[in-house]
């Protein structure tokens, strides 16, 4: 249909150009100036490259993109002009986050959602997160509110299975992975689009300057509620374990909640997850290269995550998925004590009541094999071993691999993420 009404000239084509939707962001906002610090015109040049070359967008998919870097930018506009206008936003505290560090599907949207029952500690909406800055006033009605309302919608009804993988609703705790897309940096796009490229340029690069501009970004949207950024925030971003290093020199007095869960199973679920997002954009999805990037690039992740931990000198807690499943309670207890906290009767309550909310067990119908993805456990442990280095030998390989979407898996298996 979209196809159509580009051809007859009902609709207009949009252009997935560096150029054009900087133009378009800044035909959306009146503003010009989008700041040079952290780089994002060298990274969109290369995302855009990368989705013509790499993604083999369907036109939804075409529309998908356009319609989210446009609004990336458009934030990335708003938020300098704010910056400019209200140059104190800078000067506000963020002290001493809780950062949830774990891969996707190790539990941490869990373990986010159990801390953000604790008033005493601050969390990113999911309104925020994808529109951090308000374009405009609809009445009293804030239209990032509306805005997250609307995206949420378009999100379930392109894709039913996104309420399954990530139950959440506009005022939620979500991560904050739509800030790092006003920096057009990070794995939202490398988990709905096939571009190899502008991962492994994201891998290589020096993060700081994006975790500055985070930084600035938390500031602003505590700044935008009225607080004055005594709370400490919490931060959940599965990015940041491949980032830790850098994330730790903007916030150097952060606690750390790490999140560990099996890697064969860890890997099984973010496929499926990254498989469920692609197929809603390309006719061209590969499960089996879905597989080997995400084992790699999960590899990496617990590889620096290691690393950057060694030298931290943080308070730090480990938690396993399967501790959590068995007794939440008595981990939430231990997270608090190494959190320098108590955790309170009424805050355990308030954990107590989302555990049992039906909208956390719906989780446990996500299904998933590892065998969907052409992989096995052996396999697995192999690259786990080598620590994500061997990037040729399992993506690089993909010459040969034709791009058609694999059947459905004749098995499968359940878990909680």
């Amino acid at each position: 249909m979209l196809e159509d009404a580009w051809s007859k000239g009902w609709l207009s084509r949009p252009e997935l150009a560096p150029e054009g939707l900087v133009a378009a962001a800044r035909r959306k906002t009146g503003l010009a100036a989008m700041g040079e610090e952290s780089g994002w015109r060298d990274r969109l040049g290369s995302l855009v490259d990368a989705l013509h070359a790499e993604a083999a967008l369907t036109p939804v998919g075409q529309v998908v993109a356009y319609g989210q870097l446009v609004s990336a930018l458009a934030n990335r506009a708003r938020a300098h002009a704010l910056w400019q206008r209200h140059p104190e936003i800078l000067d506000l505290p963020v002290p001493a986050p809780v950062i949830v560090l774990g891969q996707m599907r190790s539990g941490s949207t869990r373990m986010q959602r159990m801390l953000a029952c604790d008033p005493r500690l601050a969390h990113t909406r999911f309104f925020e997160s994808w529109n951090p800055l308000p374009g405009m006033r609809v009445g009293r009605l804030d239209d990032r509110l509306l805005r997250g309302w609307m995206g949420l919608r378009c999100a379930h009804w392109l894709n039913p299975e996104f309420s399954v993988i990530h139950p959440t609703g506009t005022r939620q705790p979500d991560e904050e992975i739509g800030l790092h897309n006003v920096s057009i940096f990070g794995s939202a796009f490398e988990a709905q689009w096939r571009v190899p490229s502008f991962a492994a340029a994201g891998e290589a690069m020096d993060t700081r300057p994006v975790y500055a501009e985070f930084k600035q970004l938390l500031q602003t949207i505590a700044w935008l509620r009225g607080e004055r950024g005594e709370r400490p925030w919490i931060l959940k971003v599965p990015q940041l374990t491949q980032d830790l290093a850098a994330v730790l020199e903007i916030f150097p007095d952060a606690r750390l909640v790490c999140l560990d869960r099996p890697a064969a199973a860890l890997v099984a679920s973010s496929a499926s997850l990254v498989h469920s997002q692609m197929r809603v954009q390309s006719d061209s999805v590969d499960r089996h290269w879905i597989g080997r990037e995400w084992l790699r690039k999960i590899a990496l992740r617990q590889r620096r995550l290691a690393a950057a931990r060694a030298h931290a000198d943080v308070a730090q807690v480990d938690v396993a998925f399967d501790a959590m499943n068995a007794d939440w309670r008595g981990e939430m207890h231990r997270v608090y004590h190494a959190l320098g906290m108590v955790l309170t009767p009424d805050v355990e309550r308030r954990m107590a009541r989302y555990a049992a909310r039906r909208g956390h067990r719906k989780l446990a119908r996500h299904r998933y094999a590892l065998a969907d993805f052409g992989l096995d456990e052996a396999q697995v442990d192999a690259a786990m071993r080598a620590g994500g280095t061997e990037r040729l030998r399992l993506v690089a390989s993909d010459a040969g691999t034709p791009q058609g979407r694999s059947p459905e898996p004749a098995h499968a298996r359940t878990g909680m993420a």
